[in-house]
């Protein structure tokens, strides 16, 4: 058995909706590997186990008992909730605000002219299993009410004889007292001990009581599914290895946490697989010289798409995951139904309409032979030959005549050509990838033209050359196994843990020292924490940030605030980066106006344990497009020119330095690029492809 000194393999796993995709990192030689195993979504650990076996078999000589350390990036929270499958709920608030969830907040979507008839959408707990208890706290915390501990106990029996055991407790002002969410939790582990418990002040200690309230529900309703997943997972891959394996879970913040821990706070998984993707991208690109980027991440599934401006993806407090609002710290990530095994279907005008519903890995596109019955975008490409007939380099044989005869119907019924439907159904995929890219920069005041894209997951890259078209974007950049880039980001990300605490107060009016206090505390959280994941005191690292605004506004901008202790020059420098920060957001500030006054709302620090990332390695030039070529292939780019002879490249053989002139195929073991006529791919010394229009960039 190998030293734990010894043991150097770290493994990243990302598991989606078709496919888990698994990269080792053999830090003794640099070496990385990566491989697909396709997933199981009866029992995700299965495929999860699966992708371990199959990696370590790749690297010759290698076991169990080499691993040092296992990331993964999970999608149990997120499919949860996206799904609505939220099981028996109950919450505990302070009495007289039991209709909090229906009150919520005014938000209507698409505006109000194309809205006379929204509903808001059904509250995650029915009102019928909303309970308040006595007792009330002002906003600095202080005791208005006393704990009513009798109501406290009926309550809890009434969640019991009802067999109600996951409960989320929130009461008005917890952010800045949680001594009655503490007493509540008390009362429930001795009147209620089976119940699964969410407190407002663990798990989102900032003010906004809706908001906070929607949060801690949402932690509660995950807890008990992905914590028996998590628990699986360890478990048995502790059985296989015969020892202890470190084991990490992604956070929706660009972090890692010990699953140990994650059970602990479900929710910060909830963007766990996309935000993998998005960092592992951004450090690509950053390498190879980009430093505003745009990610797009094409699974199964769905696509996922986000900012990267100067090597770090933008951060939000204010995303969702379907109609639930989550407001933790998240990577800024729009996800659109358009995936590989997104279902091209008629709607009632009798019009092509492409997701969001998806074929998912079971039964999976027609072309999969398993059983589907539906058309999908991943049929489209075989049909039009723009994937070869089979995947992950000849494991998984692809049925193009049941691809090709459903795709022939549908186009019997909208009284197309087979090539023309099966064109328009990656059209209209396209379209839905480029309004979400759209969503993240012009909705935000960016312009789309000044990013390059960069592309991957198994058909993120399929339909690059259209996006082109569709946004004007200049170039693209697909990095090496683009298939496991989410799996990659899994082995750069550090162990990250957030923590928060509401301090409103204006600007003229803040006590430097008591601002100082705040934030040893939250740092003395985060240290504790980094100490329990293992990182000893020289190597934690802490960030401190603060959300401001302008007194009135009713949402802040989070500005970084210097280490050290604080004093009022220091603040004044905060404030003045807030003014700056604004102006880039949102086209102008008030530095000058004395009649508006800047306020603070939240301190928050960011408790760091870096890891060694894998080496992007250089590599040497000295091929041709001869070299790598696999033959060629019919292919249809456009209905009207039908199918051409297209030369088929294998990527690996692809020389830094090579030139590819369109139209060609460029193939690998996970991913496909078709490359359109009129557009030039190069590959630079990273092996990266980077695609441009017209000539090489």
């Amino acid at each position: 058995m190998a030293h734990p000194a010894t043991r150097r393999i770290r493994i990243g796993i990302d598991t989606g909706g078709t496919f888990t995709d698994v990269v080792a990192f053999d830090s003794s030689s640099g070496r990385t590997v990566t491989t697909k195993t396709p997933s199981t979504p009866g029992n995700p650990a299965d495929g999860f186990l699966a992708g371990i076996d199959k990696v370590l078999g790749l690297l010759e000589g290698t076991s169990y008992d080499d691993v040092a350390a296992v990331s993964h990036g999970t999608t149990v929270a997120t499919n949860q909730l996206l799904e609505g499958k939220v099981d028996a709920l109950g919450y505990i608030t302070t009495e007289g605000y039991e209709a909090m969830l229906e009150i919520a907040r005014q938000s209507v979507p698409d505006g109000y002219g194309n809205s006379y008839f929204w509903v808001k959408p059904d509250r995650i707990v029915p009102r019928h299993l909303v309970r308040g208890v006595g007792g009330r706290l002002d906003f600095t915390g202080a005791e208005v009410r006393p704990f009513d501990e009798e109501g406290a106990r009926a309550a809890a029996r009434w969640f019991r004889e009802r067999g109600i055991d996951t409960i989320g407790v929130c009461f008005l002002h917890a952010y800045a007292n949680p001594d009655h969410e503490e007493r509540m939790r008390a009362v429930l582990a001795e009147e209620h001990p089976d119940a699964v418990v969410s407190v407002s002040s663990e798990v989102l200690r900032e003010y906004r009581e809706y908001e906070r309230a929607m949060t801690t529900l949402v932690d509660a309703a995950v807890k008990p599914r992905l914590s028996r997943y998590v628990t699986n997972i360890k478990t048995r891959l502790e059985s296989g290895a015969g020892r202890s394996v470190p084991f990490y879970v992604m956070k929706s913040n660009g972090g890692v946490l010990s699953a140990d821990e994650v059970v602990h706070q479900p929710i910060t998984t909830v963007l766990s697989g996309p935000a993998a993707g998005a960092l592992g991208a951004a450090l690509i690109a950053q390498v190879a010289g980009f430093d505003r980027v745009l990610t797009s991440d094409g699974g199964g599934t769905s696509t996922d798409v986000s900012v990267v401006i100067d090597g770090e993806p933008t951060l939000t407090t204010e995303g969702s995951v379907g109609v639930y609002p989550s407001k933790i710290p998240m990577i800024d990530v729009v996800t659109v139904g358009a995936g590989g095994g997104s279902i091209a279907h008629l709607s009632p005008e009798g019009t092509l309409k492409v997701g969001p519903q998806s074929a998912g890995a079971d039964p999976g596109p027609l072309c999969y032979a398993k059983g589907g019955t539906d058309v999908t975008i991943t049929d489209a490409h075989v049909v039009l030959g723009r994937i070869p007939p089979h995947l992950l380099g000849g494991e998984i044989p692809l049925d193009v005549a049941a691809a090709r005869a459903g795709v022939e119907e549908l186009a019997a019924r909208l009284g197309l050509s087979p090539e023309a439907c099966a064109v328009g159904v990656l059209e209209i995929s396209a379209w839905n990838q480029a309004n979400a890219l759209r969503q993240v920069t012009v909705k935000r005041g960016l312009d789309v033209r000044d990013f390059t894209l960069t592309t991957f997951g198994g058909s993120g890259s399929l339909l690059l050359c259209r996006l082109m078209d569709v946004l004007g974007v200049p170039t693209v950049l697909v990095p090496p196994n683009p298939g496991n880039v989410s799996a990659y980001g899994l082995l750069t990300v550090d162990v990250k843990n957030d923590y928060v605490q509401t301090h409103v107060a204006l600007h003229e009016q803040l006590d430097a020292p008591r601002v100082s206090e705040v934030y040893d505390a939250l740092t003395t959280q985060a240290a504790k924490a980094l100490s329990t994941e293992g990182f000893t005191e020289d190597q934690h690292v802490f960030a401190r940030t603060a959300d401001l605004r302008y007194f009135g506004q009713a949402f802040e901008v989070r500005v970084p605030v210097p280490e050290g202790d604080l004093d009022a020059a220091a603040l004044d420098r905060v404030a003045e980066h807030f003014h700056a920060e604004h102006r880039a957001l949102y086209g102008y500030d008030f530095s000058g106006d004395p009649t508006q006054q800047v306020e603070w709302v939240n301190l928050r620090v960011s408790g760091i344990g870096p890891i060694q990332r894998p080496e992007i390695r250089r590599h040497t030039g000295g091929g041709d497009v001869a070299g790598a070529s696999r033959g060629t292939r019919p292919v249809c780019f456009a209905p009207d020119d039908g199918f051409v002879e297209t030369p088929l490249l294998w990527r690996t053989d692809l020389a830094a330095g090579t030139v590819v002139e369109g139209p060609a195929i460029i193939e690998e073991f996970g991913s496909t690029v078709p490359l359109h006529p009129g557009f030039t791919a190069r590959v630079d010394e990273f092996a990266n492809i980077i695609v441009t229009k017209g000539g090489p960039a």
